[in-house]
C-alpha cells in the first residue's frame, strides 16, 4: 500500500507531499502504518529519498485523547480508530487538520478551542444539583475529547472567528445544565458565539468520535433562552 503524506518542517515552512511503501496486515489502525514508518532505522520514501520521521500527536491510542485527529482519505477522524480493513483502500493517504495552524507534518495546535473557552468566560460559579433527567446526556457531553473534528468538518467555522463551533455548544449545555445563578450570562455568550451562525448542518455530530448528540445540546440551549 502506498501512503501519502502531507508533510511540512515547521509552522512557516511551504507543505509538501511524500510517499511510503506499506507492506504489512490490513487489519491494524493508521497510526500502527505511521509507526512501521517511523520505527526503522533510515526511512526512505518511494523514490530513495531519506526522510525524516512523521511528526504527528497522540497520547492513549484508545480513542480518549484526541490527539491523533487527521485527515484521512479525504475525511477527517481519529488515526488510532481508523482501520485499514474498514477503508478499503489501496492507497493511504493522510493531511493535517486544515483549519488549525500546523506545527509539523500531521500535528496541528488546538489551543484556540481553549482560548475560545476562556474568551467566553464560560466556566460554573454556583454548582446546583442537576436534574436526574439530564445526567445522561451531561455525561455524554463530558466525554468530548476537544479533537476538533466537529470544528474540521463544520462549514460555518472559520479559525479566529466569533463562530466557537459544536464544541463550544456542548460546553454551554454542559456549564448551563449545572449553574444556579449566571444563566441570563450563559445565554448571551452562548448567543454570541453559537446561535447566529449555525447552519444545523449537523456534521459535528455525525463525526464526533465519543458520538455526542451535539443536536441535543443545541436544542436544548435554544428551548432555555426562549
Amino acid at each position: 500500500m502506498l501512503v501519502h503524506v502531507k508533510r511540512q518542517k515547521g509552522p512557516n515552512e511551504k507543505p509538501y507531499w511524500q510517499i511510503f511503501e506499506y507492506n504489512g496486515n490490513l487489519d491494524v489502525t493508521v497510526v500502527t502504518v505511521i509507526n512501521s514508518i517511523n520505527y526503522t532505522d533510515d526511512i526512505y520514501d518511494i523514490d530513495g529519498n531519506s526522510a525524516k520521521r512523521i511528526r504527528w500527536e497522540c497520547s492513549c491510542l484508545q480513542g480518549v485523547c484526541g490527539g491523533c485527529a487527521m485527515i484521512i482519505n479525504g475525511k477527517p477522524a481519529l488515526a488510532c480508530d481508523t482501520f485499514l480493513k474498514d477503508l478499503k483502500c489501496k492507497e493511504l493517504i493522510l493531511e493535517p487538520l486544515s483549519k488549525f495552524p500546523v506545527v509539523a507534518d500531521l500535528m496541528v495546535d488546538r489551543t484556540i478551542i481553549y482560548d475560545n473557552l476562556s474568551k467566553s468566560n464560560l466556566y460554573l460559579k454556583n454548582h446546583f444539583d442537576v436534574s436526574k433527567k439530564d445526567y445522561e446526556h451531561r455525561y455524554s457531553v463530558s466525554k468530548c475529547l476537544k479533537c476538533g473534528l466537529c470544528l474540521e468538518v463544520c462549514p460555518n467555522y472559520q479559525y479566529g472567528n466569533d463562530f466557537f463551533g459544536g464544541v463550544f455548544a456542548n460546553d454551554a449545555y454542559l456549564i448551563y445544565s449545572a449553574e444556579k445563578d449566571n444563566k441570563e450570562q450563559i445565554i448571551r455568550t452562548y448567543n454570541e458565539h453559537f446561535v447566529s451562525n449555525c447552519s444545523k448542518a449537523l456534521s459535528c455530530q455525525s463525526v464526533c468520535p465519543a458520538k455526542i448528540e451535539t443536536l441535543t445540546s443545541i436544542l436544548r440551549m435554544n428551548r432555555a433562552k426562549k
